[in-house]
C-alpha cells in the first residue's frame, strides 16, 4: 500500500581516477572503509572501446612530429623491445580528449620482425624432410606455409613491437584500454607487401583536462545543505527506545471503545479518484490495501489527515473521507489528486506494555543496568548515525556544487566505462533481488540493453565523470597526502573480505580502488572544513 511517505538521498559515488572502476558502498565509500567493506564485484558487459577498430579515417590536420626512439619506453603494458631503427609518429589532436598517433615503420624494422617470424616457423612447423628445429630453406618454409601466413603473421608481429613505442608520446596521458588501431589490417597487409614498410594510424583518449569556472571556485565554496528532521538523534533515539519497549508487550483486542493513538488497527482500505462526472472515476490500485497493518504511532509516516480521518473508528466499522495527496507526493501521477476513501475496521487492538523502568534496561539493550544508560547508549548509536547522514548529504551537495564548477571534454571511452560500472552494478542488485537466470541475465547484459542505459543516463555519468575529474585536480593542486599505513590496512582488510566470500579478486585493481577512495576521502575533508556551510532541517 502507497500510503506511506518516503525521502530519497541521491548517493554519489566518487572514483578520482575514471580509467579505474570505483568501489560501491552502503553509502559514500570515501568515508566509510574502516565500516563496511564489500567486494568490487564487475559483470562482463560488452564495450566496443576495448576491442581495436579496424576503420578506415581520413587523417586531421595540424600534425605535430616526432621520433619515437628504439629504446623508448612502453606505455602500452608490453615489455620494451628492442627496435633496429627509430619509428616515425605523426601526433594529431582529435576531439573529445583523442590523439591521432600515425605510425610510419622503417623497412629495416620490418625486415627484423619478418625474420623473426620465420624463425619462430621454423621451431614449430613440421616439414617434411627436416627435422623439428632445423634450418630450412626460406623458399621451402614459406612454400610449406603459406606466404599469406608469414605476411599476416609479420604485419602482426610488427604492430606488437612498436605500438608500445609509438605510444610513448601519450605515457601518463592515455587512459587505460582506450587505444584503437583505426587502419584496417587489409590495407597494412598490402602497404607492407608492396613497400616492405608499414604506416598505421592509432587513435588514444588521453585524460581531460579540467578547467574551473571560476578559477580555483572550489577554495571558496558557499552551500546550504538540507537535513531531514528525520535523522535527528534525539528523536531518532527516543522512537527507538519506544519500539523497543513495544516489543515487550502483548497486544489486547479492543472491545469497548473506538481507535486511540497507539492502537494497532487490521484495515481494507480502498480509494477512488473524486469527479463529478462519475464515468471519469478511477481506483486508486497503489492506494489500496487489505489486512494492514497500521500502527497509529506511525500516523506520520501516512499521508496526511489519514490518522484523523479514522480516530474513532470501531471493529467492524466503516468510514469513507476525501483526501488531498499533497505535491510533494513521491508519486508523481497522484500529486494532488483528490481521493474518496473507504476504510473498514476489521480487527483493533491495543498494547499492554509493562513499566518502563530500570528493570527493564537489559531486556531493551543487552548489558545495559539501567534505564538512563539504554537511553544514553541508544542517543549514541543514533548520533553516529546522524552525523554520518550529515557528513554524507554535505558530500553530495558539495559534489554537485564541484561539477557545474568544471569545464573538461569528456572521452567516450571514459563515460562508456563509466556508465557501464553503474549499469553493472544495477544488474548485480537486480539479480540479487529476483535471482535471475541466465537468459534473463543476457538478455539485460546485451549490447542493446547497455546502450540503451547509457544513452538514458547520458546526463547523470557525464556529472559523475566531472565529478571525479574536480576531486582529482584539487587533490594535485592542494598537495594533499594519506599515509602508506592507511592505503596498506585498507587493501589488506578489503582483500580478506574477498577471500572470506571466496572471490577473486586482482590485487593491484584493489589497491588502486583502495586509493582512490583514500584520496578522495581527503579532498572532501579538505573541501568540508573550507566551506562556507549552512544547515537546514526540513
Amino acid at each position: 500500500m502507497e500510503l506511506c511517505l518516503s525521502s530519497t538521498t541521491t548517493t554519489r559515488v566518487l572514483n578520482l581516477n575514471p580509467s579505474r572502476p570505483s568501489h560501491n558502498s552502503l553509502r559514500n565509500p570515501l568515508l566509510h572503509f574502516n565500516h563496511t567493506h564489500r567486494p568490487f564485484t564487475f559483470l562482463n558487459l560488452p564495450s566496443p572501446s576495448r576491442q581495436f577498430h579496424l576503420l578506415q579515417l581520413q587523417s586531421p590536420p595540424n600534425p605535430s612530429r616526432f621520433t619515437a626512439s628504439a629504446s623508448s619506453s612502453v606505455a602500452t603494458g608490453n615489455e620494451k623491445d628492442q627496435l633496429p631503427a627509430d619509428i616515425e609518429v605523426k601526433e594529431t589532436q582529435e576531439p573529445n580528449c583523442s590523439v591521432r598517433l600515425s605510425v610510419q615503420v622503417p623497412p629495416a624494422v620490418c625486415d627484423d620482425c619478418y625474420s623473426r617470424v620465420l624463425n619462430e616457423f621454423m621451431k614449430q612447423a613440421k616439414v617434411p624432410g627436416f627435422r623439428p628445429g632445423k634450418e630450412v630453406p626460406e623458399s621451402i618454409l614459406i612454400s610449406y606455409v603459406g606466404k599469406k601466413n608469414v605476411q599476416k603473421a609479420t604485419v602482426e608481429s610488427i604492430l606488437k613491437r612498436t605500438l608500445p613505442h609509438a605510444m610513448s608520446s601519450v605515457t601518463g596521458r592515455a587512459l587505460r584500454d582506450s587505444v584503437r588501431i583505426v587502419t584496417k589490417f587489409s590495407e597494412m597487409e598490402q602497404t607492407y607487401s608492396s613497400l616492405n614498410s608499414l604506416r598505421y594510424d592509432v587513435i588514444v583518449d588521453v585524460a581531460p583536462q579540467v578547467k574551473w569556472i571560476p578559477e580555483n571556485g572550489y577554495k571558496n565554496l558557499k552551500i546550504v545543505v538540507e537535513i531531514d528532521s528525520d535523522i535527528d538523534a534525539s528523536r531518532t533515539s527516543e522512537q527507538e527506545l519506544r519500539r523497543r519497549h513495544k516489543s515487550l508487550g502483548s497486544m489486547r483486542i479492543v472491545i469497548d471503545r473506538g481507535l486511540q493513538i497507539g492502537d494497532v488497527a487490521v484495515l481494507d482500505i480502498s480509494a477512488t479518484t473524486v469527479d463529478q462526472d462519475e464515468s471519469n472515476v478511477q481506483k486508486i490500485p497503489s492506494a489500496e490495501s487489505k489486512g494492514f497493518h497500521f500502527d497509529t504511532e506511525d500516523g506520520d509516516k501516512v499521508l496526511p489527515g489519514f490518522l484523523d480521518s479514522i480516530i474513532g473508528i470501531k471493529r467492524g466499522e466503516t468510514k469513507s473521507f476525501q483526501l488531498v495527496f499533497p505535491e510533494s507526493w513521491k508519486q508523481e501521477n497522484l500529486r494532488g489528486v483528490h481521493a474518496q476513501f473507504t476504510v473498514e475496521c476489521k480487527e483493533l487492538f491495543y498494547r499492554d506494555l509493562p513499566e518502563l523502568d530500570d528493570s527493564l534496561a537489559d531486556r531493551l539493550l543487552t548489558g545495559c543496568t539501567t534505564l538512563n544508560q539504554v537511553k544514553e547508549s541508544l542517543f549514541q548509536r543514533c548520533l553516529e548515525v546522524e552525523q554520518t547522514a550529515r557528513e554524507q548529504a554535505t558530500d553530495n551537495v558539495i559534489l554537485d556544487q564541484l561539477q557545474k564548477m568544471v569545464e573538461a571534454e569528456i572521452p567516450q571511452s571514459l563515460f562508456e566505462e563509466q556508465g557501464r560500472q553503474f549499469y553493472g552494478a544495477k544488474l548485480l542488485q537486480i539479480q540479487a533481488n529476483m535471482k535471475l537466470n541466465e537468459q534473463q541475465l543476457a538478455s539485460l547484459s546485451s549490447p542493446k540493453a547497455v546502450n540503451e542505459y547509457l544513452e538514458n543516463q547520458k546526463d547523470n555519468i557525464l556529472n559523475v565523470i566531472k565529478q571525479n575529474l574536480a576531486v582529482g585536480d584539487i587533490y594535485k593542486r592542494e598537495n594533499l597526502q594519506f599515509s602508506t599505513d592507511e592505503l596498506v590496512k585498507e587493501v589488506e582488510n578489503s582483500i580478506a573480505e574477498f577471500k572470506r566470500q571466496k572471490q577473486e579478486y586482482d590485487e593491484e585493481r584493489v589497491r588502486e580502488q583502495v586509493q582512490d577512495i583514500l584520496e578522495g576521502a581527503k579532498v572532501l575533508e579538505w573541501l568540508r572544513e573550507h566551506a562556507e556551510i549552512q544547515y537546514i532541517t526540513r
